[in-house]
């Protein structure tokens, strides 16, 4: 209900209590039996009125409370200028200072392969015993197989157990004083690190190891390592539990982790935190032609035509933004074909890697296009004048024939058009106009905006396509992909991840779900290179119907089970396990109505490290798809632990757990709980995002807020007016 609603309703209900007054008044006079029960009923009714507003203000002391408390959380007064952060301890009692923490990154490349190795040094600057939690991101197909923990000279290796499980070792080693240090996943892309028992002026590290394959996209390799959690944005109402509250936001119905998810945010005149190092030892296998680090700048040391090192300029960067290194081979050098095994506890482990053919120019797609742009608060700044250069050009780039639609979304989701329209002058230049006029504000429901564009339709004469702009900056990532799911029909979704630090995991699944592909966009300066390459993919026949046929008589799990379609420019990749290296492996599709086919000698193979912690992730991902799909949650669970456990593999449900035996702590000193602070995106607006009502937080709060409030004015009114007749 609007203000002059609100009030109009009351004065429409004076109005009635008026007549009711003087009715009662007239009935009074008239039946002077009825006056006791009256009074009775009226002192009954004071005192619900006065009960009713004792609860409201109740509420409202409470909703401040947690509005207080989410602010302090965010940025707390007092600590800006020194770049730290203080909680309270497990006792609720004292602050903590949180521990300074530094990253250093090291990564060994070969040929489409990446192994990573990640060092967090906890340094405890404060005279008090500490646990620091750490919250950060890792490649959303990242397979974390490895963590150790170091104690001066000490190295303790970790086990990975069922994450109940390994939080009850954790919280044993804690409360015995023992130095532990616990991994937990939270999402593909967020992890969560605990340090317990760091000493006074103590360093402990984390040490930690992953494998990822390579992104190959029109000819070009990427290595991409993001930096920092950005604030997502959290919907539903609060779900308070008497748990620790580490992160920005509460729990609510709809993303119940939360406060898991939302590390506290500094403000940007507080200072850059947690540096971080990153190197790179790259062997692309075939000349390179250019390496290029589009936002960070890099020193580059070649040893050879295939071989280059390459490490960050500065030494140390904030970790504020993601580290992205591309390659070239040098012309008619990228690979048609790669194939490496590895052999482990008896099995052959493999990731194959097929690049089709350039499709022949055929005729052109007749199309409906719906453009999708993310104006919530967390696009302010760079963000959205990114994304509206995108679009604009995508406008433009439409031809006679094709029809399109614009949809914008905040907290809200609305529609250029009721409906797609056809490409014509007239209408691409007021597209462009209402475009240009948006502005970023507001949260990022995602829901309505994807309820619009997918429609669910089938066999549309027209290619059905979506290309959605976005930051991705959600908290309810599942609850976004079973909508995909379920309304997707026959559109293809593209996403176009806009930004320094997009949600990735959020991107490239949503586009896996809608048969699309996922484009990252970093800096106005790559809007037209990488939005060409997107529109070559819209305009150009899809490689359909593809097939993996491994010989017969061998045993192999492959992984996805079902390739999905690709675009111009884009290499089918396989990962496998397989009881032996015979025969050849074929991969076949059509394009265009013409077929295609390559074949694959499984003997002829290089070798590798990781092949089966990728084959692992790999199935564990296709795991956890069909619950999506009405598999039963307990029983993928099961499966899911069996997998992870074998292969070393942190997941939603399995966790790392290093524990060193000797007590560090003194029996009767405190220990105080702290969250390591980050540091809002580059290009991020703290106060669009935050603000005085936080937009890349839950609304909740701030609607209970102002909903006890009206309730607490209706009630207050009423009892004034019924007041007057015990005058």
């Amino acid at each position: 209900m609007e203000l002059p609603e609100f009030f109009a309703a009351f004065a429409l209900s004076g109005r009635q209590a008026a007549s009711a007054g003087a009715w009662n008044a007239r009935m009074q006079t008239q039946n002077p039996g009825a006056n006791a029960r009256l009074i009775a009923f009226d002192l009954i009714a004071f005192v619900a009125l006065a009960a009713a507003i004792a609860l409201s203000a109740a509420v409202v002391l409470i909703a401040v409370v947690l509005l207080l408390s989410g602010r302090a959380e965010a940025s707390p007064p007092g600590e800006e200028n020194q770049g730290t952060l203080l909680l309270r301890t497990t006792d609720g009692k004292a602050a903590a200072s949180a521990p300074l923490l530094s990253t250093d990154v090291s990564f060994r490349v070969s040929g489409m392969l990446a192994r990573a190795r990640v060092v967090q040094t906890f340094h405890n600057a404060s005279a008090d015993w500490v646990e620091g939690v750490y919250v950060f991101p890792l490649p959303e197909n990242a397979a974390v197989d490895r963590l150790q923990m170091r104690v001066g000279e000490r190295l303790i290796e970790s086990e990975i157990r069922e994450r109940a499980a390994a939080r009850q070792v954790y919280d044993q080693a804690r409360a015995g004083g023992q130095r532990t240090a616990l991994m937990d996943q939270e999402r593909p892309n967020i992890f969560t690190t605990r340090v317990a028992n760091i000493g006074p002026q103590e360093l402990v590290a984390v040490e930690l190891e992953y494998q990822q394959p390579l992104r190959y996209d029109n000819g070009r390799y990427s290595l991409r390592f993001p930096m920092v959690v950005g604030p997502r944005y959290i919907p539903g109402n609060l779900r308070v539990s008497a748990t620790e509250q580490l992160g920005w936001s509460w729990n609510t119905e709809q993303v119940p982790d939360a406060a898991r998810i939302t590390p506290p945010v500094l403000r940007p005149a507080a200072g850059p935190v947690n540096p971080v190092s990153i190197r790179v030892a790259l062997d692309a296998g075939v000349p390179i032609a250019q390496v290029a680090s589009p936002y960070h700048r890099v020193d580059i040391r070649t040893v050879s035509p295939s071989r280059r090192e390459i490490e960050l300029a500065a030494g140390a960067v904030p970790a504020n933004k993601d580290f992205e290194l591309t390659w070239a081979p040098q012309g008619g050098g990228a690979p048609q074909l790669a194939w490496f095994t590895e052999h482990k506890d008896g099995r052959h482990y493999g990731l194959l890697m097929v690049l089709p053919p350039a499709a022949a120019p055929g005729a052109r797609l007749a199309r409906e296009v719906v453009f999708v742009l993310d104006t919530s608060g967390s696009m302010a700044g760079a963000s959205i004048r990114q994304a509206k250069d995108a679009l604009e050009l995508a406008l433009a780039r439409l031809a006679p024939g094709d029809l399109f639609n614009v949809i914008e979304f905040n907290s809200t989701a609305q529609t250029l058009f009721a409906d797609a329209q056809p490409v014509n002058p007239r209408n691409v230049r007021r597209a462009t106009d209402w475009v240009q006029s948006l502005h970023a504000r507001g949260g990022t429901e995602m829901a309505p905006a994807l309820r619009l564009a997918l429609d669910g339709s089938d066999g549309s004469a027209r290619v059905r396509q979506v290309v959605f702009l976005t930051d991705g900056a959600v908290g309810n990532e599942e609850a976004l992909f079973r909508l995909i799911r379920e309304r997707l029909g026959d559109t293809r979704l593209f996403t176009v991840g806009i930004g320094s630090a997009p949600n990735s995991h959020f991107m490239s699944k949503a586009a896996q779900l809608g048969r699309g592909t996922f484009t990252y966009i970093g800096r106005i300066d790559e809007v037209q290179a990488k939005m060409g390459e997107l529109f070559a993919k819209l305009e150009s026949p899809v490689l359909k119907g593809l097939e993996v046929h491994w010989p017969q008589g061998v045993t192999v799990e492959s992984w996805p089970a079902r390739v999905p379609d690709l675009y111009a420019g884009e290499p089918v990749v396989i990962a496998a396990a397989l009881d032996r290296l015979e025969g050849e492996v074929r991969v076949s599709g059509t394009r265009d109505a013409r077929p295609w086919e390559a074949r694959v000698p499984l003997a002829l193979n290089g070798s590798g490290v990781g092949m089966g912690s990728l084959w692992a992730r790999g199935k564990v991902d296709a795991l956890i798809d069909s619950v999506r799909e009405g598999a039963p949650e307990e029983e993928i669970r099961r499966q899911v632990i069996a997998l992870a456990t074998a292969h070393r593999l942190v997941t939603k449900y399995t966790s790392f757990v290093a524990v060193d035996k000797t007590p560090a702590r003194p029996s009767g000193a405190q220990l105080k709980l702290a969250a390591v602070p980050t540091n809002l995106p580059e290009g991020w607006e703290y106060d669009k995002v935050f603000g005085e009502l936080p937009q890349g937080a839950t609304d909740s709060r701030y609607a209970m807020l102002t909903g006890a409030l009206m309730l607490l004015l209706a009630l207050s009114t009423l009892l004034a007016r019924r007041g007057r007749r015990f005058a």
